[in-house]
């Protein structure tokens, strides 16, 4: 790479989107803290319909790394990496198929249960299956969880303790998205952990205890207002289970084949850790998770979103337009 040339990133944000507001305050988040010495950023904002502001033969010209920004369906479930890889942009972050396998939270459970971690009791439910409410109720005692099969940011999610909550809850997250999952209710104490590839070594971070203040769980509110929960890194737990967490984290971010960063969710009931999903485009708010985590570590933003920069050019190849 050039000595003492600038980098320049196109932060991508928005998109056909849930979660497309969230976006925005990460990509206007990552603009601010990247490091102006070191890089010259500009956005590029995806409109809700999917329309780009610019074509991407273009952006291949203008910019030498993409910044992904995006959550939720388009930008974290493979496809946008997909087309970045069509016209050989690099971009940060995993690539389409640990992207799209991670937002399958069905088949990410399985992945992990096959390989020794433990994740809640789910099935999949189709949202023209005329027996729903039988096969659930087949299947699971109150109290449990109905949410979108592939969304994040906590969209779509409802906790069923009473029967006559079922058909609301599917209603919620069927407008989310076609595919739900049905998932045993876990009660205990909500964790959260990071990893961050270091040239090329994916490190575990420290842990964040979670206890929401306006919720039962750590719905969206909960995520992105800064009253909304109690976070705590580290967590008020023993060095040894600290350590399990991190661990865990780790081992469903090799398995997933994640690249650059991940954030892995998790239940400690006792002491039993079951995984609940795994984030390959973790948020980067003011309230966000990773960057809590690494400043613990004595990272501060602008260096993390350097070092997640520099593994995607790393991944990717050099380049220094």
């Amino acid at each position: 790479m050039v000595k003492n040339k600038k980098i320049r990133v196109a932060v991508l944000m928005g998109g056909p989107s849930s979660e497309y507001e969230v976006s925005l305050k990460t990509g206007e988040m990552v603009i601010k803290n990247l490091d102006k010495r070191k890089f010259t950023a500009f956005p590029i904002k995806i409109e809700k319909d999917g329309t780009w502001p610019i074509s991407l033969a273009d952006l291949k010209e203008k910019c030498g790394v993409a910044f992904i920004a995006m959550h939720g369906e388009y930008g974290e479930d493979g496809q946008l990496q997909g087309t970045l890889e069509t016209f050989q942009i690099p971009y940060t972050g995993s690539d389409p198929i640990a992207s799209a396998l991670a937002m399958n939270k069905q088949k990410t459970a399985l992945l992990l249960t096959k390989n020794g971690l433990l994740t809640p009791k789910s099935i999949s439910l189709s949202k023209t299956d005329p027996y729903l409410d039988w096969v659930i109720n087949k299947n699971f005692k109150t109290p449990f969880v109905i949410k979108p099969a592939d969304r994040g940011s906590s969209v779509g999610i409802s906790i069923v303790r009473k029967n006559q909550e079922l058909k609301k809850a599917l209603t919620n997250a069927f407008q989310y998205s076609n595919t739900a999952i049905a998932q045993n209710y876990i009660q205990g104490k909500e964790l959260t952990c990071g990893v961050l590839e270091i040239n090329g070594n994916p490190i575990p971070l420290v842990p964040t205890e979670i206890t929401p203040k306006t919720s039962e769980y750590f719905d969206y509110y909960a995520k992105y207002n800064t009253n909304g929960s109690e976070e705590i890194t580290p967590p008020r737990l023993p060095d040894r289970t600290i350590r399990q967490i991190q661990m865990a984290a780790l081992k469903a971010h090799k398995l997933l084949n994640c690249s650059g960063m991940s954030r892995t969710d998790m239940i400690l009931q006792g002491d039993n850790l079951h995984i609940l999903e795994v984030n390959t485009i973790p948020g980067m708010t003011e309230a966000s998770l990773l960057p809590q985590q690494t400043k613990a570590m004595g990272i501060e933003f602008p260096q993390l979103l350097e070092l997640i920069i520099r593994s995607a050019l790393q991944k990717h190849g050099p380049d220094t337009r």
